[in-house]
């Protein structure tokens, strides 16, 4: 009971880092080192009802889709929400609601994602609450899908086949296999010894009848950070996620399957951080790949504290680590790629003054070989933006979309970006 008491304690804390509070600017301030400001920022949810968990990706058109979790008329129901834009970030269509996500639980670290088959079909994913008497932070993960563009939607199912034993599912992902089904993973309880951890599960879609063929395919994660699956430019699926080693080292690791996820690598640790901690910090990796291969991004405290960089060409080793930023607040990292192979990357991160909201979203410019051109700040020092989410246009341009935490309710953000490359 004390070491369960103590590990939340611990997460509570973790969880006290990430802070929030008054309104944002409408207009982003003066970003050092950037020669094209970002556009100025823009509400998409909508107002007087509580928003979070903004995502991002593309339609099988190529066009940008930003979802994110809307309140529907109290803070305790919410619905997934996403809009389309047509002319590369510049304008968004009218949102969709998925009334099939009722249930789902905002949670922007378990973040709810939509994804988009190259034939239209979508599939939403997303978090919902299980308490139970094991453990009262339970979740479970649902999906549903549509075969109509977006009109109509199946019932939500749950992701693991095994609804009876799989009493905790949490901080998944997705991604489309080199056959065209999708792919996902996640954190179960389901686990062969009395260890702390998660199992890591995979699964794969079959045709359109959902998931199937569950496996486990690592032992002992961290509970409650998200995880990342990515596929490469060579059709290979990449596998990111922060590890228990040694049952108390809480470092990045990464696997990888060259078949489409029939059968996957050992697991190898991105960074020897070495970071000891009894409880969850609640950020997890973030993976991108171009033609000098992987590139990741990560959160420690192991040998320091902040958000880190490094990259891994086929047939070689990790590069040591490289600061992205050494803030002990910087924190949820996420990557993305333009078209000419360029990086960029987008935290939150927030400033040394606790009695007052700071928090701010930050990004970096690396070139295709990682090496670092630019940093700047895209929101107001002393706002309340967290969770930033990314996507690149094309070699110029980037979308960035977060959540700003307000005493009233949450709010959705997204604003267009040209740092000038």
């Amino acid at each position: 009971m004390t070491r369960t008491f103590n590990f939340l304690y611990t997460c509570f804390l973790a969880a006290l880092l990430i802070v929030a509070g008054c309104n944002q600017q409408k207009k982003a301030e003066n970003p050092a080192e950037t020669t094209e400001a970002p556009s100025t920022p823009t509400l998409i949810s909508a107002k007087g009802l509580s928003a979070s968990c903004p995502f991002l990706t593309k339609d099988h058109n190529g066009n940008v889709v930003l979802s994110w979790v809307q309140a529907t008329d109290t803070l305790d129901h919410y619905k997934m929400v996403y809009a389309v834009s047509e002319d590369g970030g510049k304008i968004f269509g009218n949102p969709q609601t998925i009334p099939t996500t009722s249930a789902v639980h905002p949670h922007d670290e378990n973040l709810p994602k939509i994804l988009f088959r190259e034939n239209g079909d979508i599939m939403a994913m997303f978090p919902v609450s299980n308490p139970n008497p094991k453990n009262s932070y339970a979740g479970l993960v649902f999906y549903t899908q549509s075969f109509d563009g977006g009109k109509s939607w199946t019932t939500a199912r749950q992701l693991a086949e095994d609804t009876v034993n799989s009493i905790d599912e949490r901080y998944f992902d997705m991604e489309v296999l080199p056959n065209g089904e999708i792919g996902a993973i996640w954190l179960d309880s389901r686990k062969d010894s009395d260890k702390e951890g998660s199992s890591l599960y995979f699964a794969s879609t079959n045709g359109r009848n959902g998931f199937v063929g569950e496996k486990v395919i690592d032992r002992q994660l961290c509970q409650c950070c998200r995880t990342d699956l990515y596929l490469d430019q060579a059709q290979q699926l990449h596998v990111a996620y922060r590890g228990i080693l040694n049952d108390s080292i809480r470092d990045m690791m990464h696997l990888v399957s060259v078949d489409g996820g029939k059968t996957f690598s050992k697991p190898e640790r991105i960074s020897a951080d070495n970071w000891v901690i009894d409880g969850c910090p609640h950020t997890g990796p973030a993976m991108v790949s171009n033609k000098f291969g992987m590139h990741y991004a990560w959160f420690t405290m192991g040998g320091g504290s902040g958000v880190y960089y490094s990259q891994k060409e086929a047939g070689k080793t990790f590069t040591p680590r490289e600061t992205i930023s050494n803030a002990p607040a910087a924190r949820h990292p996420q990557l993305s790629t333009f078209d000419n192979g360029k990086l960029a990357v987008v935290w939150d991160e927030r400033g040394n003054d606790s009695s007052k909201p700071n928090n701010y979203i930050g990004l970096q410019i690396r070139n295709d070989n990682g090496a670092h051109l630019k940093t700047t700040q895209l929101t107001a020092a002393n706002g309340s933006a967290v969770y930033p989410v990314i996507a690149t246009i094309n070699d110029t341009d980037l979308l960035v979309a977060y959540t700003i935490k307000k005493e009233n309710g949450n709010e959705v953000w997204w604003q267009l970006v040209k740092p000038g490359i």
